[in-house]
C-alpha cells in the first residue's frame, strides 16, 4: 500500500495539537479528515490544506457521541475510500481542587476525553475490520498526557481521564492485535496551545498570581528548556502512523521535553 493512498481521521483537529498533526499527516501522503466541534474552525483547517495541495475534508460533531465518530468513518471512506489510522485528539481540561468539582463537570470531561475515545476505538475499530487489507497494520492513537503518569494537582479530573485513556489504550492493544490493528498514546507534557493560557489563567483565579506566571512556573521542569510545540507533538504522532511502528503497540509515551522520568 503506498503512502499516497492512505486516509486519516483526526479529531479536534481545527486548533492546537490536532492541527499541527493533521498538518504532518498530510504532509506524509496522508488524505485527512479534519474533524472538530467548531464546523468553521474545521472547514477553515481543511481548506487551508487542500490550497497547499493536500487532500482534506472538514466534517463537524461531537466527540462525546458515539453518532460522531461513526459520521467521521463514513466521511473518510464517502471522500477517500478506506481508513488507516484514527487519532483520538480531541480532548478538555478542567482547572480544579477535587473537593470542588461538581457531578456535572465530571461527566463532561469523561464524556469528552474518555467515553470520546472509546467510541473513536469502536468506531475506527468496526470499518477496519470491513477492510480487506492483507498484512497492512491500521493504526488508533490517543491524546493521553503526561498527567496520566503522575497526576497532577489542580488538574485532578483531567489527570484522572488521561489515567483512563492509557487504560483503553492497553486493553483495546491487546483485543485488536489479532485484527492487524495497533493501538498507542502520545503523551504531551507543556504545550504552548490555547489549553494551557487557559490552565494558566484559571490557576491565576484559584490561587492568585499573575498570567503566565504558572506556565514559567511549570516549564522550568523541562529538561530541554524551552515550552513544547504542537509539532513535536506531531512528529511523534508521525512515527506512530507510519509503517517504523508496525510493531508498536499498547503504548504510552511521554513526549514532553523532560519533565517526567519513568
Amino acid at each position: 500500500m503506498t503512502p499516497e493512498t492512505r486516509v486519516a481521521v483526526v479529531t479536534g483537529s481545527g486548533q492546537g495539537i490536532g492541527k499541527a498533526i493533521a498538518e504532518q499527516l498530510a504532509e506524509d501522503g496522508y488524505a485527512v479528515v479534519i474533524a472538530d466541534f467548531n464546523g468553521d474552525t474545521a472547514e477553515t483547517m481543511a481548506a487551508e490544506l487542500r490550497e497547499q495541495g493536500f487532500k482534506a475534508v472538514s466534517v463537524q460533531g461531537d466527540v462525546s457521541k458515539p453518532e460522531a465518530h461513526q459520521h467521521f468513518v463514513q466521511t473518510a471512506v464517502a471522500e477517500f475510500g478506506r481508513l488507516d489510522t484514527y487519532v483520538n485528539n480531541a480532548g478538555i481540561a478542567q482547572i480544579k481542587l477535587l473537593k470542588d468539582q461538581t457531578p456535572a463537570e465530571m461527566q463532561q470531561i469523561f464524556a469528552v476525553n474518555v467515553f470520546g475515545t472509546l467510541y473513536g476505538i469502536q468506531a475506527a475499530a468496526a470499518q477496519y475490520e470491513k477492510q480487506a487489507d492483507g498484512d497492512h497494520i491500521r493504526k488508533i492513537i490517543n491524546a493521553s498526557s503526561i498527567a496520566g503518569h503522575i497526576a497532577f494537582d489542580m488538574l485532578g479530573a483531567y489527570s484522572a481521564t488521561k489515567f483512563a485513556v492509557r487504560g483503553l489504550t492497553q486493553a483495546a492493544a491487546k483485543e485488536l492485535g489479532r485484527h492487524k490493528i495497533t493501538v498507542n498514546a502520545y503523551c504531551p507534557g507543556i504545550v504552548g496551545t490555547a489549553m494551557w493560557e487557559q490552565i494558566d489563567n484559571r490557576m491565576v483565579e484559584e490561587l492568585g498570581g499573575t498570567p503566565g506566571q504558572y506556565l514559567e512556573q511549570y516549564s522550568k521542569l523541562i529538561t530541554m528548556g524551552r515550552v513544547e510545540t504542537p509539532l513535536d507533538v506531531a512528529n511523534y504522532v508521525s512515527y506512530l502512523a507510519s509503517t517504523k511502528a508496525d510493531y508498536m503497540t499498547g503504548q504510552a509515551v511521554q513526549i514532553d521535553g523532560g519533565i517526567q522520568f519513568i
